[in-house]
């Protein structure tokens, strides 16, 4: 009797946990939209606004992540040690990925500023226009 009774307790617990996990999933979830159709609807123009409604809407992307990883990956209740082999790897690549966004962004910036034929003809005529004035300064003209 005692059993039946403890496995009826474990599987109340185990079902109030699953269904926290899903509100707060939903709520999370709820939330990104509204902000996501206030951003379509109302901040058409990039700006401070709609910059800062994106960084809330990633913040609650990595957090509906942290549950499901927590929750149904069963890495909620594990060693530290174990999590660590997850969240580090996820930190650098997203690292890299932010990384090479600006490097490219960087050389988009610096090719479509430099104009090399404009460098080339700059360094060529210099010396030409030197020559000149100094003919000219010789000659008294």
């Amino acid at each position: 009797m005692e059993h039946q009774m403890a496995h009826s307790d474990h599987d109340s617990a185990n079902k109030n946990e699953v269904r926290n996990v899903t509100i707060i999933l939903s709520v999370l979830t709820i939330v990104e939209l509204a902000l996501g159709f206030l951003m379509y609807k109302s901040f058409n123009d990039p700006g401070f606004m709609r910059s800062a409604i994106k960084g809330i809407i990633i913040i609650l992307m990595l957090a509906k992540a942290f549950y499901i990883v927590s929750y149904f990956m069963h890495l909620g209740h594990e060693l530290r040690n174990m999590i660590m082999t997850i969240v580090v790897p996820l930190g650098l690549f997203f690292w890299f990925i932010i990384a090479f966004l600006y490097d490219g962004h960087t050389y988009k910036v610096s090719r479509l500023t430099y104009d090399k034929y404009k460098a080339e003809s700059a360094n060529v005529k210099q010396p030409a226009i030197e020559k000149n004035e100094e003919k000219r300064s010789e000659t008294g003209h």
